[in-house]
């Protein structure tokens, strides 16, 4: 197969953006609303949700480290300016030393207890995120091979066109993908759930595969532990009344974004992805918290099918969306990307769509917008463990 080449950003680290942005982190709740003015009046900056502060256990807190950290160390990010209040559960200096560890990138701190005010701590906070921000203007997109992508892949909205036909195509793109080097994810362990054992044979060996086995029990362990049952919420009243009739089912839709190549590894939700070809992430089903997860872990981009339509983005990586419903395709078509359809009418081959999605893929590496990006969608969420202490 022909080498493929995009223009990236080619960081310290060693990682390569494709997109170049100057993140600001609250570490809590409380400073939220201060990083999302920060960033809402400084040209290249960009901001996040962050529910958490007092009251999360160690469990949890471990959890919304693992995930900022990698926000910050996620190679679409220039560099990183973390707003604290300053008696949050989540200190600066534990971020700071978490972040340091996975990346060598721009870092700086503004607190709003240790500047006195909201005021003093936005002035300063400003002038922190243009300095940054001037900074990264200086970086120019440069020729990358395609082996330093590392693509997401979600599914949301599903209804049986996502697993005849969108499902397929990001598997096929997957199977490229994993031919020319680069790294593709398939996310959402509670969607494994009654075809665990199909994708556990596509394992490259049986250690691997024992894993994929094992993180399916040990999510419906977990909620059986509390009294739930993952068949109570899913398939979701959407996918039902579109089609899909049962887990199983939507399992089997699912997993068809692993392609056909060997699974190289398991990885837990928010650990850093260090191999390549197609490997599995150990993530929930909800949405945006499984590209979250995925960012946290390195992906620069997320493939996402739907089959009813579903707008979410990311404040870091380009969300690009593929459905295999052409109605839903012309109906949501402003925050649609991709119509695998063709498929379906048997116009197209998957591989003839996979070919073309590839192409629009490596425009969006090189900086085209998807529609996410284009209507500023940046939602994302921070799995738990359990409720707030």
């Amino acid at each position: 197969m022909k080498e493929l080449k995009f223009m990236g950003f080619k960081r310290p680290d060693g990682r390569v953006g494709i997109r170049n942005h100057v993140l600001i982190i609250p570490t809590c709740a409380c400073s939220g609303d201060v990083a999302k003015m920060i960033a809402s009046r400084s040209e290249g900056c960009v901001s996040m949700n962050n529910q958490n502060g007092c009251g999360q256990t160690k469990g949890d807190l471990k959890i919304t480290l693992d995930l900022l950290a990698g926000f910050a160390a996620n190679p679409n990010v220039y560099g990183t300016l973390v707003v604290g209040l300053g008696c949050e559960s989540l200190q600066y200096g534990v971020l700071r030393d978490k972040i340091n560890s996975l990346t060598n990138k721009p870092l700086e701190y503004v607190g709003i207890q240790q500047e006195g005010g909201v005021g003093r701590t936005l002035k300063k906070g400003l002038a922190l995120a243009s300095r940054l921000a001037e900074d990264a203007k200086r970086c120019t997109r440069e020729e990358c091979d395609i082996s330093h992508l590392i693509l997401g892949t979600n599914c949301g909205g599903s209804d049986p066109t996502s697993g005849l036909s969108a499902n397929r195509v990001v598997g096929d793109i997957s199977d490229r993908l994993s031919d020319l080097g680069a790294t593709t994810i398939i996310s959402e362990t509670p969607e494994f759930v009654g075809a665990e054992h199909v994708l556990a044979k596509q394992a490259c060996n049986p250690e691997v595969g024992r894993q994929i086995i094992d993180i399916v029990k040990q999510y419906e362990d977990r909620l059986a532990a509390v009294g739930e049952s993952l068949r109570e919420g899913n398939p979701s009243p959407g996918n039902k009344a579109s089609g899909v009739t049962t887990l199983e089912e939507k399992s089997l839709g699912c997993i068809h974004k692993a392609g056909t190549r060997p699974i190289q590894a398991v990885f837990s939700s928010g650990q850093m992805i260090d191999v390549h070809g197609t490997v599995v992430m150990d993530t929930v089903a909800y949405d945006v918290a499984s590209v979250a997860d995925m960012t946290a872990s390195g992906s620069q981009m997320t493939l996402f099918t739907t089959g009813m339509g579903n707008p979410v983005g990311s404040p870091i990586v380009p969300v690009l969306k593929v459905t295999g419903n052409h109605r839903t395709f012309e109906w949501n078509n402003d925050f649609l990307d991709f119509d695998t359809s063709d498929s379906i009418a048997n116009k197209k081959t998957i591989h003839e769509l996979g070919g073309e999605l590839l192409d629009l893929i490596l425009e969006v590496c090189s900086g085209k917008k998807v529609k996410a990006e284009e209507w500023g969608m940046t939602e994302i969420a921070i799995n738990r463990l359990c409720t707030f202490a």
